[in-house]
């Protein structure tokens, strides 16, 4: 399967590595998937809005050359766009682990999905 580098920029510095046109689509999904859950819980803080059960955490695992998770609980954010996402990206010989924007990590994506 063909891999191409995916860089995600951090909130200070990026970090590139092999990824999979196939695992950047249910990535994707996933964050979608995400996005619904964290407009739910937003809508329940607007006056009128309904009230929303706690939504379930996005855990993406991805294992490739590198093993790459990204967490992200939608019920402590109070909107979409204010949301942060654990990184963790290891191998056998360093591990990164961070917090960066969802913002960021979507508009990433969906650049290396226009590439591929």
């Amino acid at each position: 399967m063909v891999s191409i580098p995916l860089t995600l920029n951090l909130t200070e510095g990026s970090v590139s590595f092999s990824f999979t046109p196939d695992a950047a689509q249910d990535l994707q999904t996933a964050i979608s998937e995400l996005m619904e859950r964290l407009k739910a819980v937003a809508a329940k803080g607007i006056p009128g809005g309904a009230k929303a059960n706690p939504q379930q955490s996005m855990e993406y695992r991805y294992q490739g050359d590198v093993f790459l998770e990204l967490f992200c609980n939608p019920n402590i954010w109070p909107t979409p766009f204010a949301a942060k996402v654990l990184v963790t990206l290891r191998d056998d010989r360093i591990r990164l682990t961070t917090e960066t924007e969802l913002t960021r990590i979507r508009e990433d994506l969906n650049h290396y999905l226009e590439q591929v």
